[in-house]
């Protein structure tokens, strides 16, 4: 008889701390946002886990400077997308579909220079410069 009211006694207890708990654990909704997502690279998967969209902060090399990079990368893994950025020159650059290798447009500002370039799978080819 003594166990069974101790058993009771712990019970009630517990429920009391379980209330309490609960009563302090804010429900998190929908709306609420972070004020500021911080990190050294951003992926963005699909339900497959393939990268589909990536932005990172690429070092400073010997012949380079620290790039900011956002490419968009199509089911099939082909970044058909970029655009990079760093201290001294912006760049885009837009890739033709998979099974493609010169089909493209780059449009760079570089320094106090600009040019777009548009090339064809069929090697024909426009250079923009103003």
């Amino acid at each position: 008889m003594r166990m069974q009211r101790v058993a009771l006694a712990l019970a009630i207890v517990n429920l009391g701390l379980l209330i309490v708990l609960l009563a302090q654990v804010s429900p998190l909704s929908a709306q609420e946002t972070a004020p500021i997502l911080r990190g050294r690279a951003l992926q963005i998967v699909d339900e497959a886990g393939r990268v589909r969209a990536s932005l990172s902060v690429l070092p400073a090399g010997e012949q380079s400077s620290e790039t900011v990079l956002l490419r968009l990368i199509t089911d099939q893994g082909r970044p058909s997308v970029k655009i990079g950025v760093s201290e001294g020159s912006s760049g885009l650059s837009i890739a033709g579909p998979t099974g493609t290798s010169n089909t493209w447009i780059t449009v760079t500002a570089d320094g106090s220079t600009s040019k777009m370039v548009m090339k064809n799978e069929d090697g024909g080819e426009e250079i923009v410069q103003p």
